[in-house]
């Protein structure tokens, strides 16, 4: 299983458009959203976690444009952390 990072999302779009985009190159296990935590809105990117055809579906959507948007199609990377004991604005 691999993690794929989509990003230049529209606000508008849902987990199940984004399920259904990527479910014609492989098994979609999940797809996360990220929002904004002061807001609640979208922030435009979210994450795919897909078991086979993650090649074939980051080659095929990478720059595949979704309402009017181009979206941003690769491999997650992992994630860092930040050190604790420095504010974050």
């Amino acid at each position: 299983m691999k993690k794929i990072y989509v990003g230049n999302l529209p606000f508008s779009a849902t987990e199940d458009q984004v399920r259904d985009l990527f479910s014609p190159h492989g098994t979609v296990n999940s797809v996360n959203l990220i929002m904004d935590r002061e807001t609640g809105r979208p922030r435009g990117f979210g994450f795919i976690e897909i078991e086979d055809g993650a090649e074939q579906a980051i080659s095929a959507l990478n720059d595949h444009e979704m309402d009017g948007r181009n979206l941003k199609v690769n491999e997650a990377r992992p994630r860092t952390s930040a050190p604790r004991d420095t504010p974050r604005w």
